[in-house]
């Protein structure tokens, strides 16, 4: 089953879409034809991989899917917490404000297909299952998460933020024309549950090593400083089929398993 560099989120699909490679990211900084070294280099210092980042509207993508914008290179945090070692699950520092229970509103843009609609409601069948403190619900407009199209130019699958001030991240970019239409309930919902998650606050959970899920050589980030924060109770060996890691297999589904489960509860 190929192997796909999917929530930087840059899958690696067919050289015809001009998809980055899905080989293992490396440590060296190395300049873009769109991204300065100044602007690698901070992306480095926030603690997130530098090889692969692209400019888009409104700042630049790194680890395939996670969106950052000028502001977050240009005043970035004192980094939190970080735990340097195997592969646990990790999240952000700032997570979503839930106080005894919080629905979060998702939308999806007229502009994605009817698949994406389906796809939406699996992945909320799928949260909501667990009895969080956070729970979702899709809504017409007016959503704090709204599942949007991605530009024609991008080069990634999909792409997400992380919460600030309490509040998950508002946006999800989706290449709807890169991923197809097939397979909503399994596949499509497995690409926008691990976007989700990046809204309210997970990293990768290969964060500290990607060579598991994606290939290549073992690999550390560093320090972060959008944090990343240990979630006890994760394993301390490597986890394949969590729904948070850096890369997917070509059409594969992966719901919850019970390592996910025991961070979703931590957290939320």
């Amino acid at each position: 089953m190929k192997t796909q560099s999917l929530f930087s989120l840059g899958m690696c699909l067919t050289a015809a879409l001009a998809f980055s490679s899905c080989s293992k990211e490396s440590e060296s900084v190395t300049k873009s034809d769109d991204v300065s070294l100044e602007v690698l280099s901070q992306i480095k210092q926030m603690g997130f991989t530098a090889e692969g980042a692209t400019a888009v509207e409104g700042g630049y993508v790194v680890e395939g899917d996670i969106f950052l914008t000028a502001e977050n290179l240009a005043n970035p945090r004192q980094a939190q917490l970080l735990r340097v070692g195997a592969e646990e699950q990790y999240r952000t520092t700032e997570v979503v404000n839930v106080g005894t229970g919080r629905t979060v509103s998702v939308a999806v843009a007229s502009t994605l297909p009817l698949a994406y609609v389906t796809a939406t409601d699996e992945v909320i069948r799928r949260y909501n299952a667990e009895n969080l403190l956070i729970r979702l619900v899709r809504v017409s407009s007016g959503a704090e998460i709204l599942l949007d199209k991605a530009p024609k130019s991008a080069r990634y699958l999909a792409s997400a933020g992380f919460p600030t001030g309490g509040n998950p991240f508002g946006s999800v970019k989706v290449n709807s024309g890169a991923i197809g239409t097939a397979n909503p309930t399994t596949y499509i919902a497995t690409i926008l549950a691990h976007e989700i998650g990046h809204c309210i606050g997970f990293r990768h959970t290969d964060y500290m090593d990607r060579s598991y899920s994606c290939g290549g050589s073992t690999s550390n980030e560093g320090a972060s400083t959008v944090g990343a924060v240990l979630i006890p109770g994760t394993p301390a060996v490597a986890d394949p089929n969590s729904w948070m890691l850096a890369c997917i297999g070509s059409g594969a589904d992966r719901p919850f398993n019970a390592n996910d489960r025991t961070a979703l509860g931590f957290v939320y």
